[in-house]
């Protein structure tokens, strides 16, 4: 415990905590101006540079994940877990590539979409799509809780934080600057702290020169000191591990390439105001995320030689930087790591909040007031979501609580869930024209349920491979429905219903 036994570290990082701490609830406050309309507390079109809205992409889709989960995997099962993080940069950054500008004009010609739910009921001309999206995006709930658990986890094992008052205190600050700043805040913190991310990973590569040694060999030492431990530690398949058949590889490959149309993701593409800073911003996002996620994983192998009897996986990075900088360096590879996950952990409070105020509330309440005017709703919807918001954190906070096996696995059930549901409709409504309302309902549903299923039931075992046939079950059972209920294109149904 750091409160004991290297004082000057302790008070450097809680002192720089208190500085960052201030510094993110000052742009809460500075944000909160912009959002005081649904579209500026969800997505702060057009107020953000594309530079920090891309690198608030990368660190949004980084999170705990990359920083203390991946490494923790990659602590136990070895060097098989780069066919996660590779897949991270390269994978997802094609997916960005390919779905962002025809998202974003989708986006344009509907209005100004606040959310991913809004967007696709837009685009299926469906109310009860919106709403049954609200529900499915509940699921990251267990997402926040395990990037709940890596915070705590960080300020147990460096600061000496009891885990449950850690809990707290990042639920506690994470609620107050999205509260009062909304995507504002949310994105200019998020993209500051992407940089830092991007330091402290390569920071982590560098010091392999000095922890492992071997100079321009330290990856064939490194790789030599894992083998003398466990020779399936080096194999590119760990049978013990999830990434345990080519199968299951590609199963990961598919979920990374998906991943980037997660609900909090995809709300970044609609804060951008011209489709020219979509360049920016896709370049922003894929060369912070590149450093993220291809090179954190490093320290978790790195730790497994020289920390082999941690009894905690997760907690493999933290002790490395740790033992591995000098102090102030060290507190600022603390911080960044704790910034990495407050940075995702708001996004995904606010798209579950938004989706509340926007796509449930705003789309039920005018059934009960149809007296509402817009700007009436629009700002009782704004009050929704900050309510939600308190409501979100402390149900977030009680499952928390108790910490759980895979902070990794943990995060990767939560949107895996979600991307079962939203991949078959999202796709489909780019390039079939025959795609309709009922058929994408059915897919969310079929999708979403199915994943459930082969999880928890242990049908499918590993998590990956039951993501990629709940997938393909969705896009089939839409397929199937979208025919049997369309007599005419999709474009000219929705053209036909909208005029």
């Amino acid at each position: 415990m750091l409160s004991e036994s290297n004082t000057p570290l302790f008070w450097t990082i809680v002192g720089l905590l208190i500085v960052y701490f201030g510094y993110i609830i000052w742009i809460g406050r500075k944000g909160k101006s912009h959002s005081n309309s649904m579209n500026g507390f969800a997505t702060a079109r057009g107020k953000v540079s594309p530079w920090l809205v891309g690198a608030s992409f990368a660190t949004s889709y980084s999170s705990a994940n990359l920083f203390i989960g991946v490494p923790g995997l990659a602590y136990e099962y070895g060097t098989s877990v780069l066919w996660y993080t590779l897949g991270c940069f390269g994978v997802s950054w094609i997916g960005l590539l390919l779905f962002a500008k025809t998202f974003w004009r989708y986006g344009k010609k509907f209005g100004r979409i606040s959310t991913l739910p809004e967007w696709l009921g837009k685009r299926y001309n469906s109310k009860a799509l919106q709403v049954i999206l609200t529900f499915l995006i509940l699921f990251n709930i267990y997402y926040i809780v395990g990037q709940n658990a890596g915070l705590a986890t960080i300020f147990e094992s460096i600061i000496g934080i009891p885990y449950e008052w850690g809990i707290i205190i990042g639920v506690t600050i994470t609620i107050l600057y999205i509260g009062l700043g909304g995507a504002y805040a949310q994105m200019i913190t998020d993209g500051l702290q992407g940089f830092l991310m991007a330091v402290t990973s390569v920071l982590i590569l560098l010091s392999l020169l000095w922890t492992i040694g071997g100079g321009f060999g330290v990856f064939s030492k490194l790789t030599d000191q894992l083998n003398a431990i466990d020779p399936a530690l080096t194999a590119a398949i760990n049978e013990a591990g999830p990434y345990n058949s080519p199968l299951a590889i590609i199963a990961v490959q598919f979920m990374l390439f998906s991943f980037i149309l997660m609900p909090h993701l995809l709300n970044k593409i609609l804060s951008i105001e011209k489709e020219e800073d979509l360049k920016t911003f896709t370049f922003s996002a894929g060369f912070i995320l590149f450093f993220i996620s291809a090179l954190t994983v490093i320290g978790g192998l790195a730790a497994r030689v020289l920390y082999p009897s941690l009894t905690s996986a997760d907690s493999a990075i933290p002790v490395y930087v740790i033992d591995s900088f000098p102090t102030i360096i060290a507190a600022i590879m603390i911080v960044g790591i704790i910034s990495a996950i407050l940075s995702s952990t708001d996004s995904l409070y606010l798209g579950i909040t938004t989706s509340i105020g926007n796509d449930f509330y705003r789309v039920l309440a005018p059934l009960f007031n149809k007296n509402a005017d817009a700007a009436t709703l629009d700002r009782n919807s704004v009050s929704v979501a900050k309510v939600s918001l308190i409501i979100i954190g402390l149900l977030s906070l009680w499952i928390s609580l108790e910490r759980p096996e895979s902070l990794s696995i943990l995060i990767q059930f939560s949107f895996s869930a979600i991307i079962s549901g939203i991949l078959a409709p999202i796709t489909l409504g780019y390039f079939w024209g025959k795609a309709t309302n009922y058929g994408a309902i059915v897919g969310v549903i079929s999708g979403a349920s199915l994943y459930v299923v082969f999880t928890q039931l242990n049908v499918i075992e590993n998590i990956y491979i039951a993501m990629f046939f709940a997938s393909a079950s969705s896009f089939v059972a839409m397929g199937i429905v979208s025919l049997l209920t369309a007599n005419e294109s999709h474009k000219e149904l929705l053209l036909k219903k909208t005029t």
